[in-house]
């Protein structure tokens, strides 16, 4: 099996080297593990594509490179420059630190990521680590993930529903900030909401006198609708999510086209 590897944190966040470890116990011996990932942190970046300007990339070891962009621009660097075409089995982007439950999929260059690798027709996989007070205790705080990572991936591989659609299924899993003896099991539920969490701005003057602004986020821990990905993740369970590009508010077509008739 040949897999492609990225994130959002950064060619040196520790959260890739444990994903590096998932994918190649998945890839098995005979397998391959390619790395693609941002030369600098991304987070928050989403699906984003360095349209209007170049991307410099560097080959840093055997099978492993960095991209000067976001996630998605290392899949699209991953498949059409480093492996040339040869297409990989299996693209997984993360381990994120920290969630990507609820409303952060939408700002997620882990997801984005994942998101990218579906639209090219490929099997993909974000992987994220919800932290809190428990994992910030324990001798890493990817302990969860590096616990329970292959499996997941390789539950999702033989027994996930993987179709060829035009926007095809790709998934987003979210490990629980606990330690791995303390996982309760796995639960398939939809993307959830922090009610009255919001992303803002904090003004900021420099010596210099000039205004600059930094983006604050909310409480992480806030409840979000039962059985949805921050609840069941803050319950101790790992959270699959089924999720596609398309941004489609199905359940509101006809509706709308009665209104404007």
């Amino acid at each position: 099996m040949r897999i492609l590897v990225t994130n959002d944190d950064g060619i040196n966040a520790p959260g890739l080297a444990v994903l590096e470890e998932i994918a190649r116990a998945v890839a098995g011996q005979e397998g391959e593990v390619w790395t693609v990932a941002p030369a600098f942190e991304q987070s928050g970046v989403g699906h984003c594509i360095s349209y209007t300007h170049p991307t410099m990339i560097a080959k840093l070891g055997p099978r492993r490179y960095a991209a000067e962009g976001s996630p998605a621009d290392c899949v699209l660097a991953g498949l059409y420059d480093v492996l040339q075409g040869a297409r990989p089995d299996l693209v997984l982007s993360g381990v994120n630190r920290g969630n990507n439950s609820a409303e952060n999929v939408m700002y997620s260059g882990t997801v984005g990521g994942a998101m990218e690798a579906a639209l090219q027709g490929l099997p993909a996989i974000a992987l994220s680590q919800y932290m809190g007070p428990q994992s910030e205790e324990l001798p890493s705080i990817f302990d969860a993930a590096i616990g329970h990572g292959q499996a997941v991936v390789k539950t999702l591989l033989t027994k996930g529903i993987w179709d060829t659609g035009d926007y095809r299924l790709f998934y987003n899993v979210n490990f629980p900030p606990v330690g791995r003896e303390a996982v309760k099991g796995i639960k398939v539920a939809p993307q959830g909401y922090r009610k009255d969490t919001f992303f803002g701005v904090k003004p900021h003057i420099s010596p210099s006198g000039r205004k600059f602004l930094w983006i604050t986020g909310g409480p992480q821990h806030l409840p979000t609708a039962p059985g949805s990905d921050a609840a069941v993740n803050l319950e101790g369970f790992i959270s699959v999510t089924p999720m596609r590009a398309d941004l489609t508010a199905h359940d509101a077509l006809q509706d709308v086209q009665k209104a404007l008739e």
